[in-house]
């Protein structure tokens, strides 16, 4: 999924985009902890599940064809000379592969996708992904460490956010746990900007009660949400 399709999927103008940097910025002026947000279409590419489901339901589809046999090369046979001793079992192999075939394509879906894969592996895949990009973005490096990451991955349906050590010390994860499935609503009910906005103005409220803004204060991370690629 490219990163205009995305944004388009998430309802997001440019003027949404501003409003959440804009309101990103408002929140840091009155801490030192730093908001980061990052959009994924999927968090793994689950190739694994999506080819298994896929060979299943190939599986199914020849075990349904299997019983017409005679009748599928009977009407074959009748817009035919004559059909090659081969010709059934080469139909019958290209009917199952074009089952598969079809069946990955549509397992691709993401609400296909969401039926397919376990919850537990969706949710281990968005933690594992989020982490990553913990690290990569440099949230970890923030001034007190006070940095925190929302996390958004697509597919799944999911919101992480990801504190780091300064802050879990003394706010709880289910504070952060609540914003989260706050924003998760938001996406599903196609309201993201408005939540988001909240959402941030929330986690500012939450930093600034234990990391009130000083002169120390660096910025060191986009305001901006940052979309990444599969």
């Amino acid at each position: 999924m490219t990163k205009k399709r995305l944004i388009s999927k998430l309802k997001l103008a440019e003027a949404d985009l501003e409003r959440i940097k804009t309101a990103i910025i408002e929140a840091e002026k009155k801490t030192d902890g730093e908001i980061s947000i990052a959009v994924i279409p999927e968090s793994s590419s689950y190739a694994f599940h999506e080819l298994f489901a896929s060979l299943i339901a190939g599986a199914v589809g020849f075990a349904i064809l299997l019983p017409f046999y005679n009748s599928i090369i009977a009407v074959v046979d009748h817009f035919s000379w004559h059909l090659p001793a081969w010709f059934g079992a080469s139909l019958y192999g290209f009917l199952f592969f074009a089952i598969i075939a079809l069946a990955y394509v549509i397992t691709n879906i993401p609400a296909v996708d969401r039926l397919v894969i376990p919850r537990a592996e969706r949710r281990k895949s968005v933690y594992r992904r989020a982490l990553q990009h913990f690290v990569e973005s440099g949230v970890y490096a923030t001034h007190n460490r006070s940095g925190i990451l929302i996390f958004i991955s697509y597919m799944e349906q999911e919101v992480r956010i990801l504190a780091d050590t300064g802050i879990s010390e003394k706010i709880k994860p289910e504070d952060w746990d609540a914003i989260a499935g706050k924003i998760a609503k938001g996406i599903t009910e196609n309201n993201l900007t408005e939540v988001m906005i909240d959402s941030i103005h929330s986690c500012g409220e939450l930093l600034a009660q234990y990391f009130p803004f000083t002169q120390d204060n660096r910025n060191i991370l986009a305001d901006s949400i940052v979309i990444l690629e599969d």
